[in-house]
């Protein structure tokens, strides 16, 4: 484990105690100073540390841990997570819900994500993986087309659609880091559904889709940027 001392060795003259507390207990994990599984420095040894009282150290344990980035073995001490917890990403994802022009923001993120996802897929993906990808994509098609199609029930069917190409990664990182960027784009994409199917598009976001599962199957890299662009002409008009 690190020298105590070495978690506090930058300036973080604007942000509350306990932030800076949190920042650099994080930042020491992210630097490899603490490695997962390792055993956190005393109470004690933090209030010396940081030159801060008790009732901080605490207060900065209780939001790591409430992060997952650290769990608490009573009478044992505290200790860095060895494991992936959903709950490490919420901060990021309440931050980028309350950024100004955050409609905007996650519609490029969601891009950028989409766009270097199709490079990895491309690479990976395995006959049973297009096997569960022309089925979800058949699946879209019915409900698109279905009389009384219900905006609900297509965007269901459009994320188990997303859902395929991202398990086609076989990436467990990107799998989870997918779930959040879907929980944010959620409140617009609904709109858009709703936008389509009161429209004569239907056919033509169908056959977006179809453009993505066809440049997957034959592999070709050099069309990810256009198809991906495509792909965004109604979620950028909504």
């Amino acid at each position: 484990m690190a020298d105590n001392k070495s978690l506090l060795n930058s300036s973080l003259a604007n942000k509350s105690v306990v932030d800076r507390v949190v920042e650099q207990i994080t930042g020491a994990i992210i630097n490899g100073e603490l490695k997962p599984g390792d055993k956190l420095p005393t109470e004690v040894e933090l209030c010396e540390s940081f030159q801060i009282g008790r009732n901080s150290v605490r207060e900065a344990i209780k939001v790591l841990e409430s992060f997952g980035v650290v769990y608490i073995k009573r009478s044992e001490g505290t200790y860095v997570s060895s494991s992936f917890n959903h709950r490490m990403l919420d901060p990021m994802l309440y931050g980028l819900i309350l950024e100004k022009d955050s409609a905007e923001s996650i519609i490029e993120l969601r891009k950028v994500f989409d766009t270097g996802l199709m490079f990895v897929v491309i690479k990976k993906a395995n006959e049973k993986d297009m096997h569960y990808l022309h089925k979800e994509l058949e699946q879209l098609e019915i409900e698109v087309m279905c009389e009384n199609a219900s905006a609900k029930r297509v965007l269901d069917q459009d994320i188990r659609f997303h859902t395929a190409i991202v398990l086609s990664t076989h990436n467990e990182l990107i799998q989870n880091i997918a779930k959040y960027i879907d929980r944010l784009t959620i409140p617009s994409r609904i709109r858009t559904m709703e936008k389509i199917l009161k429209s004569d598009e239907r056919i033509r976001f169908i056959e977006l889709h179809r453009q993505i599962v066809d440049m997957i199957e034959r592999k070709d890299i050099s069309a990810i940027n256009e198809t991906v662009e495509s792909h965004y002409m109604f979620w950028k008009q909504n």
